[in-house]
């Protein structure tokens, strides 16, 4: 299965199950405006500069759309017919730019997807309330679906959504605190490592997955079996995305230059396994680099010749494969549609193996 392709084409599905939440214009008749009517007036234009612009501002600098197409695919894999339900599919997506833009803000960079990320376009108020505004306005796919969802399952995606947003929240919290110095980095451990991908990166994931199994009526084995291995697809595609910062030139274009993880003092898997195998002039060098946060690109090579020295980036690859097929062999036998069974496994693959 082509899966750059299967992403092409599902993305203008996704775009337009979006579209009918948040439109790039608002209008009286918009769903929002029906679900959550004003009392006084409507303040179309108010709404279009500060929530529909800079939305589709970001959401049009392209993404993968895999989280929604994930949400399809287990929905294919348990029975259901292509395209099923891409309306809910669109909750983990919008989530996802919404945090792009937060992240963007906290982390103070310069650049997204190849353009200056949005708080430098909008200002920083417009930016967190639109950040904000993404988590919550997907929500209306719910809102209008409540009547024809039976009790236990609305009640199931919205308990899944709680949990999943306030994992999302931890893992940032680990990751600030971590290149912030607000804990001792240097003693983080791989596995220290791996939770906070599983809360940051495996989160909206895991969300698709598991909201698209209640959905569909899984059985609450199953859906945590597609939750576990939806987050180990989306631990893995961060791992891809630390590697590709330090060896992906196009990619890196994109975020600022070549090791921007550096700059940002990150403790990705390669920084922290390295630590743990390297000499200590090797290991206080590669930590000083980090505490400087520089933007010099040499230093920043330096940093990366250090990791590649202990085979750092090979170790990551090698992890991020076995999590993926440690989970993949869990949930397989469960699933009851060999074809799409087929396409979520080429899938899963495509993510982790990726070079953009």
């Amino acid at each position: 299965m082509n899966i750059e392709k299967f992403l092409e084409e599902k993305a203008p599905l996704i775009d337009k199950a979006i579209k009918a939440y948040i439109p790039r214009k608002f209008a009286k008749t918009s769903l929002l405006f029906q679900v959550i009517p004003p009392v006084y007036s409507y303040n179309l234009e108010t709404v279009d500069r500060a929530i529909a612009d800079p939305t589709w501002d970001m959401l049009d600098r392209g993404g993968k759309r895999w989280r929604p197409a994930l949400f399809l695919l287990i929905c294919e894999a348990l029975g259901k017919k292509d395209g099923y339900c891409a309306d809910l599919a669109v909750i983990p997506e919008v989530v996802h730019n919404g945090t792009l833009v937060i992240d963007d803000i906290e982390d103070s960079s310069e650049l997204r997807r190849g353009k200056p990320c949005t708080y430098k376009l909008y200002g920083l108020d417009i930016s967190i309330n639109v950040g904000n505004a993404m988590y919550y306005m997907p929500l209306l796919a719910l809102m209008t679906k409540r009547v024809n969802l039976p009790a236990d399952v609305l009640c199931g995606i919205y308990e899944i959504y709680v949990q999943e947003m306030i994992n999302l929240s931890l893992g940032q919290a680990m990751d600030i605190a971590w290149h912030r110095g607000l804990a001792n980095a240097n003693l983080i451990t791989e596995d220290d490592y791996l939770q906070m991908c599983a809360y940051k990166t495996g989160t909206l994931a895991r969300m698709a997955a598991k909201m698209a199994a209640v959905y569909s009526g899984a059985e609450k084995t199953l859906v945590d079996k597609l939750g576990r291995f939806a987050e180990s697809i989306g631990v893995a595609f961060q791992m891809q995305d630390d590697i590709l910062d330090l060896t992906g030139q196009e990619f890196a274009k994109n975020k600022g230059g070549v090791g921007q993880d550096i700059t940002e003092g990150k403790r990705t898997l390669m920084v922290i396994y390295t630590l743990k195998a390297a000499d200590e002039v090797d290991k206080s060098r590669l930590i000083d680099i980090l505490n400087m946060h520089t933007n010099d690109q040499g230093l920043r090579d330096e940093a990366i010749a250090i990791m590649q020295k202990y085979h750092a980036i090979e170790h990551t690859r090698q992890i991020a494969e076995k999590i993926v097929v440690d989970s993949w062999n869990a949930v397989e036998r469960l699933l009851p549609t060999l074809e799409a069974k087929e396409k979520l496994k080429a899938f899963s693959e495509f993510l982790i193996k990726r070079n953009m």
